[in-house]
């Protein structure tokens, strides 16, 4: 007999009762440091003082009342993130970042054609890409083994590989409206796109007239040590999705865009019943709190270099095991040679959760107010259970 819950989900046999920072709770008694996240979702960890408190007297005011009105809440959201990324004048707010990403598609689909270019609505997309599960993000995403059985995928998404310009630029014709790409590629394998190839995109779309739009949904919101990933390459897009770590838990997404993309979003032209609703917004606002406050995001750089250099310890110690590691601030891959399903469960006997991703590598994404003492408690835990695998 099938599950009440439908059997979508490969889940570990572990519940948990509460979380305090970057520890969780089973309801079986054991505490697991947790370099899983919520997959890189619950930004300051679990149970946060201020996210709680703020979100414990929302929720005893008012939690949605739909964008038929003003919501006070997403609209000083808006001017935060729009004040704190350069790039953007105007921001959507949605549930997740699928949903921001095919609100990217449309509002690029749009601009184009009230510019009058109605055939640009070609997006060009990279090869090992992951921009969501609806029907659409998963033609966007182009990987066969998620599109099977739902049939044709929805047209208009062509792909090239990642980090190959020439390849890009051979790529665009005259039907094409933007790029569409993520500045580290989370799902398959904490593949980083190098800084040159992300200037010379930007470059390349400034030539041509099409739109970057970055997909931001796992590399945003502090991630990686900046607000935004692609700070670190010193580009800007046209327009940009994020989701997963701004709610710090609560589901919320957005998409930040030039006026240029922003004026053609008239009424009528798109729309949520649940997106920016107060509770969200004031989950988001509670979480830029923290992140925009003075060293904050110096720290997650700091704490990302510990990590770093205490895992490239670990993978001289271990080279049977683990033969690289990947990815920027606290967004880190471990290439594994064994299976990495098997040395995820090992960490998880040894205390530790991770995620797993493509390419056969394990994933770490802690919380974002991770301590550099449980940095090193990890690496120790993973140490454990790589010492039950030789």
């Amino acid at each position: 007999m099938i599950s009440p819950l439908m059997p979508t989900y490969k889940r570990a046999d572990l519940a948990f009762e509460r979380g305090e920072g970057s520890y969780l709770y089973s309801t079986d008694g054991r505490r697991f440091l947790d370099f899983a996240a919520g997959i890189a979702t619950c930004a300051l960890g679990h149970a946060h003082p201020h996210l709680v408190e703020t979100l414990r007297q929302q929720a005893g005011m008012v939690m949605h009342v739909s964008n038929l009105f003003r919501i006070p809440q997403a609209e000083r959201l808006a001017e935060r993130l729009v004040t704190n990324t350069p790039f953007a004048d105007s921001v959507f707010f949605c549930n997740s970042g699928t949903e921001a990403n095919e609100g990217m598609i449309k509002m690029v689909r749009r601009a184009h054609m009230l510019a009058g270019n109605p055939e640009r609505t070609d997006i060009l997309c990279m090869e090992g890409a992951f921009h969501g599960r609806t029907l659409a993000m998963l033609s966007a995403t182009g990987n066969p083994k998620y599109l099977e059985g739902f049939g044709d995928p929805v047209a208009g998404f062509y792909h090239v590989p990642y980090n190959d310009i020439q390849a890009l630029r051979a790529a665009i014709t005259p039907r094409t409206a933007a790029i569409l790409l993520e500045p580290i590629q989370g799902e398959s394998g904490i593949r980083t796109a190098c800084a040159d190839y992300l200037r010379a995109v930007r470059a390349l779309c400034d030539e041509t007239g099409i739109f970057l739009a970055l997909d931001e949904v796992q590399t945003g919101v502090g991630r990686t040590g900046y607000l935004f990933a692609h700070e670190w390459a010193g580009i800007e897009p046209d327009i940009m999705s994020t989701a997963k770590g701004l709610g710090g838990g609560f589901p919320i997404g957005a998409i930040l865009a030039r006026e240029a993309l922003a004026v053609g979003m008239t009424v009528g032209t798109h729309g949520t019943t649940f997106g920016g609703n107060p509770m969200a917004c004031t989950a988001a606002n509670a979480v830029l709190d923290v992140l925009l406050a003075p060293g904050f995001l110096d720290q997650v750089k700091a704490r990302g270099v510990f990590l770093a250099q205490l895992l490239d310890d670990l993978i001289i110690q271990y080279p049977h095991i683990l033969a690289e590691r990947r990815g920027l601030g606290l967004l880190i891959g471990l290439r594994c040679i064994p299976p990495v399903s098997v040395v995820q469960t090992a960490a998880q006997n040894a205390g530790l959760l991770c995620v797993t991703a493509g390419d056969n590598v394990l994933r770490l994404v802690p919380p974002l107010t991770v301590s550099e003492e449980e940095c090193s408690q990890a690496v120790a835990h993973l140490a454990q259970a790589l010492n039950t695998l030789n």
